[in-house]
């Protein structure tokens, strides 16, 4: 059975709190003001239902509780990985720096779990930082031994080669011919009792942006080896240097990008480069794009398991319009972002 942490008791709190609210009259919420897509719940209240990693409210007979938890894929992004397979079922993704000045992906699964997905590769420090917030188990082709050292001690869960579901891709070169059954790989994190992860990231509308800027281009600058290009158009952001395959694109309706502090991991990969280690705790700069608009603001994250926090220029609360999101975890010395009208 698959540990319970502070993730998910967080989320039990929380709904348990709205449910008790609700039935007590203390609040001033309506059925209308909750919306077409709530779920009715014990004692006749009714709570909305969104997905935690999108904010989009859950539909038909599905239900945000699922018997999974959210599956985390550690994903090449490099032009040996193409095509990439499985970024268009993804809820979320996070872009990371690793050696050399590339980047790698973490992609998030829950609200759907596909089938084949990869390539697969390694897991580094910096994404204990990255999955705990939601409790997430990590599907990867391993790690060095300092690295898995750490990542049991953060009480995560991995799977790796030789577990259900992974394959080797005959038409491919290694490592980057390493691939899993998502949907397999996922009935081995299998939980007894349904639960719903906390919400990833703060959730709203996007009334804040009415009066932010122009930025129909972004330009996230990881090294002088590496930089993500993005284009907005038709309600869509578009990755111009994706190595997704075709129609398998990442949907992203936002672009979150948060300047962080980057150390040594302290080892070096085989080729001989030092290992980087993206710090996702304590406070940075925050750009939010969205609709072709970008609002500035500071993120804050307390501790690795800690949820993020957004803050605007004045110091108010910065939500994300509930969709699909790109979390672009830019360097904040080494790295640059740049966008346009």
């Amino acid at each position: 059975m698959r540990r319970h942490t502070r993730a998910a008791t967080a989320a039990t709190l929380a709904l348990a709190c709205s449910l008790a609210l609700a039935a007590c009259g203390g609040g001033d919420d309506s059925d209308d003001e909750l919306g077409p897509d709530a779920q009715a719940v014990a004692a006749g209240a009714r709570l909305a239902s969104t997905w935690p990693l999108t904010g989009l409210p859950v539909t038909g007979k599905q239900e945000a509780a699922q018997t999974h938890p959210v599956m985390v894929l550690k994903m090449d992004n490099t032009y040996a990985s193409s095509p990439q397979m499985g970024l268009g079922e993804a809820d979320m993704v996070v872009e990371e720096l690793v050696e050399g000045g590339m980047t790698r992906l973490a992609v998030f699964y829950y609200s759907q779990v596909p089938g084949d997905v990869g390539p697969v590769r390694s897991m580094r420090a910096s994404d204990i930082g990255i999955v705990s917030p939601v409790d997430a188990d990590v599907v990867t082709s391993g790690a060095a031994q300092v690295t898995l050292n750490r990542i049991g001690n953060a009480g995560i869960t991995y799977f790796t080669e030789g577990d259900k579901g992974f394959y080797r891709d005959s038409s491919r070169s290694a490592p980057y011919n390493l691939f899993t059954d998502m949907a397999q790989t996922a009935s081995l994190a299998k939980t007894d009792e349904a639960a719903r992860p906390a919400d990833y990231l703060p959730w709203g509308d996007d009334a804040a942006l009415a009066t932010a800027k122009p930025a129909s281009t972004i330009s996230a600058s990881f090294s002088g080896g590496h930089t993500t290009n993005w284009t907005f158009a038709d309600g869509r952001y578009t990755n111009e240097n994706t190595y997704a395959a075709q129609g398998d694109e990442f949907p992203a309706d936002s672009v979150l990008v948060l300047r962080v502090k980057v150390g040594d991991a302290g080892y070096t990969d085989p080729a001989g480069n030092p290992v980087p280690e993206t710090k996702f705790t304590g406070k940075g700069q925050a750009l939010l794009f969205h609709d072709g608009k970008v609002l500035r603001g500071q993120w804050t994250k307390n501790s690795l398991e800690g949820a993020l926090q957004l803050t605007g220029e004045g110091g108010e609360t910065m939500t994300v319009p509930a969709g699909h999101t790109w979390i672009e975890l830019v360097p904040a010395t080494g790295g640059s972002v740049r966008f346009q009208k």
